[in-house]
């Protein structure tokens, strides 16, 4: 199956946009593949405006989220593995959905079958 959080990731950026607010992403700066200004990071994360108005070509996909945005008045390409998001939220009255790593959807057994949920109780 494959992992939910990007499909929770576009449909809380729709929520956020379509009510007029701003869509902030709380990222783990420090995750594998994450591209982002350096200078911006604090405490091994940092918050990205990823409005329309602030950010060119966003896509929100199943794997990364991507885009261009300016920072210091230079136009830099920032990429944030799905899993580095922690979370989305809107600026002006911070709903939205912060993520956990056990939010992240485990992969299948090596074996291809997946363990029982239900239990036999005598």
């Amino acid at each position: 199956m494959t992992p939910s959080r990007p499909y929770l990731i576009r449909a809380l950026y729709e929520w956020i946009t379509d009510n007029g607010w701003t869509p902030y992403l709380l990222v783990d700066a420090r995750a594998k593949g994450v591209m982002v200004p350096s200078e911006h990071v604090e405490n091994g994360k940092i918050i990205l405006n990823i409005d329309s108005q602030a950010v060119y070509d966003l896509d929100l996909g199943n794997e990364a989220i991507s885009f261009s945005a300016r920072f210091g008045g230079k136009s830099i390409d920032i990429v944030v593995p799905v899993k580095g998001a922690l979370a989305i939220y809107s600026k002006e009255n911070g709903q939205g959905m912060v993520f956990s790593e056990e939010d992240w959807d485990p992969e299948p057994p090596t074996n291809g079958k997946k363990s029982p949920h239900l239990k036999l109780v005598e």
